[in-house]
């Protein structure tokens, strides 16, 4: 009780937020991903067509390669698109993002926001896998249409297609991540679409290779994505679809230590 004197509350301290747990990671991811989202629609369209273009394209001007198309040299044309699709994203796109932001001084800002920084790696895994979907079911679409190749889809397509989005954008982030000059991030990438145009049997069978080239591409990711995604869209077209999970697998689990570590030694 009080005697001739009003009594005044002082206003309790607010309680720290937490940042721990895995209910703050998972806010943090998910207001990361309204973050790159929001970014991504001043490029998302642009970068789709990219996908179309670069699938479809390719597979339209292997087309003239061949004096004339077979049954199987269409299937591996239109079943190679898909890969194709999937590889400008993930190595050069992604890696080129990257770059501009940290010529442009933004890349800093980011990683100084206060989340989790496996939070805003795994936001950028989550926002380029979910991009890379549309333009390579677009390039498929193109490329089956122009050569008239009927699909066999299996249950196989769904687990491949996600494995490889997700691989080449680990590759291409940690890439992007440990290499601290963008100016040789960009040639290396060029140099890799370089090499898949030319040298990858994505688009044609890998029997027309020298051998020892095509051991080299056996333990690439390139060759495997097209493996992995053809089994899912053809029967008995290509054989070692399991070990090429397991090379895809292996590629996306190097990656994203490399991601780990760089982000774990950032100050």
């Amino acid at each position: 009780m009080t005697h001739g004197r009003s009594a005044t509350l002082a206003p309790a301290p607010l309680a720290p937020a937490i940042r721990a747990g895995p209910g703050y990671w998972l806010s943090s991811l998910w207001w990361m991903l309204r973050f790159d989202f929001g970014q991504a629609r001043q490029w998302a369209a642009t970068m789709v067509l990219v996908q179309v273009l670069m699938g479809s394209g390719m597979a339209l001007m292997y087309g003239f390669f061949y004096p004339r198309v077979t049954p199987v040299i269409a299937a591996y044309i239109a079943t190679g698109t898909p890969a194709l699709a999937l590889i400008p994203l993930g190595f050069v796109m992604l890696p080129g993002q990257v770059g501009q932001q940290k010529l442009a001084g933004t890349f800093d800002f980011i990683w100084s926001l206060p989340v989790p920084r496996t939070a805003q790696a795994m936001s950028t895994f989550l926002l380029y896998t979910v991009l890379s979907l549309p333009g390579m079911v677009l390039a498929l679409v193109v490329a089956t249409f122009r050569y008239g190749v009927t699909l066999s889809i299996s249950p196989e397509i769904a687990p491949a297609a996600v494995l490889c989005s997700l691989m080449a954008v680990s590759v291409g982030f940690g890439m992007a991540l440990a290499i601290p000059n963008p100016m040789i991030t960009n040639v290396i990438t060029n140099t890799l679409v370089f090499v898949v145009l030319l040298f990858s049997p994505i688009v044609f069978p890998p029997g027309n290779l020298p051998g020892w080239l095509f051991a080299v591409h056996r333990a690439l990711p390139f060759y495997n994505m097209a493996v992995v995604i053809r089994a899912g869209l053809t029967h008995g077209l290509v054989t070692g679809v399991t070990q090429s999970f397991l090379i895809l697998t292996a590629w996306t689990v190097a990656a994203s230590a490399v991601t780990a570590w760089v982000v774990g030694r950032r100050r």
